[in-house]
């Protein structure tokens, strides 16, 4: 599928095109020093040369991108041409911006999804009485696409994606799309905005599929309709922190999830409650919130949007899935990178106390990949990690996984799906 046959021949105004003669190069922060040495790539094979059309103040990217277009010349490893949108490439952070298109399927209780369609990007229209609004009878997923030095787009493990939202609308007494609807649906999105895709090594554009209850109900009870919405976003680094050492803090009176609750799907009632003690955490300078299980309150769970790994010599050790924690799919892929590299995986019950020995501590999730933890303070006291560097492990883990993302190396796992 190319622009045009989504936007009905709309002409982009804006190109990425090879040239020999790029003037002003821009860096690419994005990457991690430790990656710029990874066989097969090379950060200076791409340069970027922005000529502006029209001048945007710095402080409103959004309203910039979205009400014109620059023209960017590339040179370096991109065949043929591209196009990419407005804005700076080089200070993506982790927040929205308004792009093209957004897809759309609806069903009605009792029947299952059909035909849905790409719609421009826009404010939806729900009933004050929709049970999503009433009830909080909604998921939501989250995944990347990544654009290859070739110019080509990359999406990761999508399928995954589509067998979680599955299991969550199980839990949720919603129907779901099937497996070959949700990745078709996701593939539709993304090659519509595709020139939101980030240049190699700026960043990736981030996918957020929405299940939700869209039909009108008073009472308590499951909705009389169901939509199904995806959007998309450029994003860089979750933590302002890039990808370097965060601090955490252990919150032992508030909770995440409870046994027999949702804390194993993603419904999106798992996640205003974290808003308070990250908040707290937040204004006294620490960067999110690590929880313990409510029942003895000493076993690690998750962090607020991210699962948790610690590191004692060979053995990585993670907190085992049994209906509290989020079965993360950068989690489960950690894992087996960690195996394919020789290290002994453990999911277990892992202790509060643990972190006291532990070589290194990191995180793991869609937005932040592998973040590594420099230091964790419980109950007064503080614990550091290495001398707030990437601890080896962590670092050899983010290499390897996001090499494979960006499609610099062989995918031997067959995770990675090529858009054309």
């Amino acid at each position: 599928m190319d622009r045009s046959a989504v936007s009905g021949g709309l002409k982009p105004d804006y190109l990425l095109c090879p040239s020999r003669n790029s003037a002003s190069l821009l860096p690419l922060p994005f990457f991690p020093s430790f990656l710029h040495h990874a066989p097969h790539f090379s950060p200076s094979s791409l340069s970027i040369k922005i000529k502006a059309r029209r001048q945007f103040p710095s402080h409103n990217v959004a309203e910039a991108a979205s009400s014109s277009r620059r023209e960017a010349i590339a040179s370096g490893t991109f065949n043929g041409t591209l196009d990419l949108a407005a804005i700076d490439w080089d200070n993506l952070g982790f927040s929205y911006l308004p792009t093209d298109y957004m897809y759309v399927m609806k069903c009605v209780k009792g029947e299952n999804f059909s035909k849905g369609e790409l719609q421009r990007f826009g404010n939806i229209e729900l009933s004050p009485s929709a049970g999503v609004l009433n009830y909080g009878q909604g998921l939501f997923e989250g995944l990347k696409a990544y654009r290859k030095q070739d110019g080509t787009i990359l999406l990761f493990r999508p399928e995954e994606n589509a067998l979680r939202m599955i299991m969550g609308a199980e839990r949720m007494c919603m129907p779901s799309p099937t497996v070959e609807q949700f990745v078709e649906a996701v593939k539709a999105t993304v090659l519509a905005n595709k020139h939101w895709v980030p240049p190699p090594g700026k960043g990736s554009l981030y996918i957020r599929p929405l299940l939700m209850g869209s039909g009108a109900v008073l009472g308590l009870a499951p909705a009389p309709e169901y939509t199904f919405l995806i959007y998309v976003s450029p994003v860089g680094n979750y933590f302002k922190e890039g990808v370097a050492p965060i601090n955490l803090i252990v919150e032992h009176e508030l909770h995440r999830a409870t046994p027999g609750g949702t804390g194993g799907v993603k419904t999106i009632g798992n996640y205003a409650p974290v808003l308070k003690a990250q908040s707290a955490a937040k204004a006294k300078g620490f960067s999110d919130v690590l929880y313990l299980d409510c029942v003895h309150k000493k076993y690690l769970e998750e962090v607020s949007s991210c699962n948790i790994f610690i590191v004692k010599g060979n053995v990585i050790a993670t907190p085992a899935i049994k209906g509290t924690i989020l079965p993360g799919i950068t989690r489960k892929s950690v894992i087996d990178v960690a195996l394919s590299l020789g290290f002994q995986v453990e999911e277990r019950p892992v202790a509060v106390d643990e972190l006291l020995h532990a070589d290194e501590v990191f995180c793991t999730g869609t937005a932040v990949v592998v973040s590594p933890v420099g230091s964790i303070s419980y109950m007064g006291k503080r614990v550091t990690y290495g001398d707030n560097s990437v601890g080896a492990v962590s670092k050899r883990l983010y290499a390897t996984l996001t090499r494979l993302q960006m499609g610099l190396t062989e995918d031997e796992m067959n995770w990675t799906l090529e858009l054309s």
